[in-house]
Order: C-alpha cells, then structure tokens, then sequence
C-alpha cells in the first residue's frame, strides 16, 4: 500500500498563535521538508496576502528532489461566477500545477455560516473544480467539517464529494476540521467513501481532542492513501495532525514506506529546524523526536538498556536521528553513573567509585541541585572526583551592590534607573584577582565580573555565552526564605550546555551555577 505525505506547516502550521513565517522562512522549510520526503507541501493561499505572492514567485524557480508544491483556495462564492472569483484566477496564475480547494462538507455549515442553499454550494464545489481543471491543474478537494457533515446529514455529506468528484477531483480529502472526532467514528466514513469513489482519498485531522495522529492512523487503515498534516502538530487552537509521529508510526509500526530510511533519519532535524525557524522551544517530549523522548532515569531502566537497547525502547532512537540520554538523579542507581559516565568518556566500573559518586549525587540532589538536565554539572562532578583533579579557577568570594538611583536630566522630568554592580575574587594559580564589572541585573553583573577576571588567562572564554536562564522555587510554601535552583544553558555558538546552582540565595545559585559553564567549557576546550 502506497500513502502519500501532505505537507501543511506553511499555511494550517502557520495559523498557531505565535508563528509567523517570512518568505524566506518558507523557502527554507520547503527545502527541509524536501529533504524529508514529503510528497506535497501547500505552500499557502496565493493573492491572499503579499507574502504568499512573492512565495509562489519564487516557487517556481526551486529545484526539489520529490515535494510538489501546492497552492491553496476555496470554492467559489455563492451566486457568482468561478471564472471572474480572484480567488480562483489568482491560484490559477500562480504557478502551480497542483491546488488544494476547500469546500463546506456539512449542511449545518452551508446554511449557518455561507447562508446559502445546499444546491448552490454543490454548484460552487463543481463549477470551482471545473474552472481550475480547465486551466491545467490537478486538483484536491478538501471537504470542511466532513465528519460533523456525516453525522449531521450522511446524504448531503456524500453528495458534496460525489459533486468534487464528478467535476475531476483528483483526491478527496476528508477534514476533521474542529477536532473533535474519535477514532472509531473516523474508520466506518472512511470506508464507505472509498468503496463508493475511485478518487483517492486523504485524511485531514485536527488535534482538538488529542487525536489526531490516531485518527490519521485509523483512515490509512480504513484505506485513505493521503494523509495531510504538519511538522511538530503545529495549527491553529490545538494544532493539527503531527507529521512528526505519523511518518514512523507509518513506516516503523505498519509497514508502510512513506519515505526511505534515510529520510526518515532526518526526522529529529527537520522538526528541530522548523521549531527553530518558528521561534518555539522544541518539545522536549514529543513522541521520536524530543530531546526526552528515548531518556532513561530509573535505575531498572538504565540496568535493562545497558544490557538490551530494547528493553526499554520500543525503537532504535537512531531511525528518527534522535538518540537514547541516561539521566542522572537521586533515582539513580550505580548503573545510571557508570553508564552516564561511560557517554562521557570516564570509566567508571569499579564499584567504589561509583557508589561514591553516586553518593554525592544524592547528597547534592537533596540540597536543592538537579542533574538530569544539567550534564555539564555532572561531568565536572566527575572530573572533579579525581584524586590529580587541578580546578582551573577557585572562587574566593564576591558582592553585589543593587542600587536604585534618580537621575534629573531637567528640571521638568526625572527618571530612576537600577544599577548592578558585582566585586569578585577569583584565583587562577597562585594568583587572586579582584574585578568589578556593571551589569544590567545583579547576575549579569556577576557574569561579566567573572569573565574579567577569567580572560586575562583564558582569553578564548570570551566566546561563551549565556543563552537561557531559569530559575525554580523549590519550597513556596516558606516564601522568600526557600531554596532555589538556576539552571543556565551557554553556548560558544557551535555547541550548548547546562550547568545547576542551587542556594537559598538567588545570587549565589547563580554564580555556582555561572561558575560551573565557564569551567565545563574550558575543561571540553582542553584548557586544562
């Protein structure tokens, strides 16, 4: 069985709050999703904003290996003629050879929300089909609140797909469009649709229930052969039909080769790389793709993998390019450090020494520090553990001034500003050195006071930066007097990594914590 892909992270993906793609954006996830083996990608709705326009421009001129791109419409409005409707001529002129046209599925929505008649939006579906079909295109007819419809009225529900379908439709594409459907409601419609057409059929699901991978699974089995939905499940309200599950649940769980093992290989990157376009933190637990999604914490986990992968895996993480992480906490066992340590490159296997550091582990966690997300932390407990260990640098002490002060630029206004301003000791060697530096914030301040110091020996720490701080109250119930945790995440621009304060003082979490990235990253760069 052949099941086609359907991209729609361009337009359906595009309408999550929060997500604006420029053009060029949608170049780029074109050619991902290219690369990925999508058969069609909807680019978005020509004539409809400038944005779209100058992307079907540019469409024209891609050179891509598999995907066809596909521009997106609706059906006529009602009493007019399809070929003077913009909307129709402006996908006709597009470019495309392919275009997707949605059309109202339920009786409810043609009398309640196109206030017209049945018949005339039977009229509408035909004569827009017809009108694309005589200037070249293939066409797909995507048929709104299809299952409402068939629940509401089966007969009229059919009959809009027997009208797309009489009128050259060359696909008809079944559309959950609120969400709300279960999967056993989803196969019997499914069924009846494609013994009754010899168009092929596609699903098109919404995520308003949770259920729109399942429901996408359970019309391929019903016989869909198209199923349509977007990387990360990203859509307007809930989102829609997540690609980023359906491709291996397809491939790996039925049988179905919807893309070759290479491109499924790049399944991890391409949703990383849209979220990172979309400017959306990845994840973390998405099904095969999150950064979490192959993580193992319990000690009979790490005990069971370390002996059989797939004890605890119900795939190999590398057939989606992700890969297995073994945390490290006061869950752990003695196998989750030597196993973790062995990931770094440390040998761990004499009993001692991992009881010891595990141990310390439990010690630390119990003060407040959290190690299953700040590795960098762990592995400098490790290099830290050596009996030779030389730390590169001490930390003596250090204060922060947080001063509020009034500026009066005239006497018709005045204006406050805040001032932060950190003095540390550091030894490096023998030597102690004493630096202040401002800041915008007390941590900022600390941040760069540290740096000072640090830079006269270690000139290439300049490239390190703080790219995420968080911080988490661990007892609210005692107020301002709880234990806090900072955890940071650094770059040097090429690779990142997490390092954990914790104190009841916010600003000494975060200078350990401030402490521990510079250190790490010195450590990986051979300083040391």
């Amino acid at each position: 069985m052949e099941v086609q892909l359907y991209d729609t992270t361009l337009r359906d993906g595009a309408q999550r709050e929060g997500i604006s793609f420029s053009m060029v954006d949608k170049v780029h996830i074109t050619h991902k999703l290219d690369e990925l083996g999508v058969h069609f990608i909807e680019g978005g709705w020509p004539g409809s904003n400038p944005k779209d326009v100058e992307f079907f421009e540019v469409a024209r001129t891609l050179k891509l290996q598999r995907s066809r791109i596909v521009g997106f419409g609706s059906t006529r409005r009602p009493r007019a003629r399809a070929d003077k409707d913009a909307n129709l001529i402006a996908l006709a002129n597009s470019g495309v050879r392919i275009a997707a046209i949605v059309g109202k599925n339920s009786s409810l929505q043609v009398t309640q929300v196109l206030e017209t008649t049945l018949e005339e939006n039977l009229r509408m579906i035909a004569d827009s089909i017809r009108f694309l079909k005589s200037k070249g295109l293939t066409v797909f007819f995507d048929a709104e609140h299809f299952f409402d419809g068939y629940k509401a009225n089966k007969v009229y529900a059919l009959k809009c797909l027997e009208a797309a379908a009489n009128a050259g439709a060359s696909c008809l594409v079944l559309c959950d469009t609120n969400g709300g459907t279960l999967p056993e409601e989803i196969a019997e419609p499914v069924k009846k649709v494609v013994k009754a057409f010899k168009v092929p059929v596609a699903i098109h699901a919404h995520n308003d229930s949770g259920l729109a991978v399942a429901n996408s699974l359970t019309a391929v089995k019903a016989g869909a052969t198209q199923v349509q939905g977007t990387i990360n499940g990203y859509g307007e309200r809930c989102g829609n039909a997540n690609l980023c599950a359906i491709v291996p649940n397809l491939k790996l769980k039925i049988g179905i080769d919807c893309v070759t093992d290479a491109q499924l290989a790049k399944l991890t990157e391409v949703s990383h790389y849209v979220s990172e376009i979309a400017n959306l933190a990845p994840d973390p637990f998405a099904p095969y793709v999150g950064y979490s999604a192959f993580s193992h914490k319990g000690g009979f986990h790490v005990s069971g993998i370390a002996k059989w992968e797939g004890s605890y895996q119900h795939i190999d993480p590398a057939q989606v390019g992700n890969k297995p992480r073994v945390l490290v906490s006061e869950l752990s066992g003695k196998g989750n450090i030597i196993y973790k340590a062995k990931e770094l490159g440390f040998d761990l296997s004499k009993e001692k020494d991992a009881q010891k550091l595990l141990e310390q582990v439990k010690h630390r966690e119990s003060l407040g520090f959290q190690y299953d997300h700040a590795e960098a932390s762990f592995e400098l407990l490790i290099h830290r553990a050596k009996p030779d260990y030389q730390p590169l640098f001490k930390l003596v002490d250090f204060m922060v001034i947080v001063e509020k002060r009034r500026r009066l630029p005239s006497r018709k206004s005045a204006e406050e500003e805040m001032l932060s301003e950190a003095m540390v000791k550091v030894m490096v060697g023998d030597e102690i050195m004493h630096t202040a530096a401002e800041g915008n914030g007390p941590v900022n301040a600390l941040d760069n006071a540290l740096r000072k110091a640090l830079v006269q020996f270690y000139p290439s720490v300049a490239q390190v930066k703080l790219v995420d701080y968080k911080v988490r109250i661990l007892e609210e119930s005692i107020g301002t007097e709880s234990q806090v945790r900072v955890l940071i995440e650094s770059s040097d621009g090429t690779e990142e990594w997490h390092t954990v304060g914790s104190s009841t003082n916010i600003i000494e979490a975060s200078w350990l914590a401030l402490a521990d990235s510079l250190e790490y990253w010195l450590i990986k760069n051979k300083t040391v």
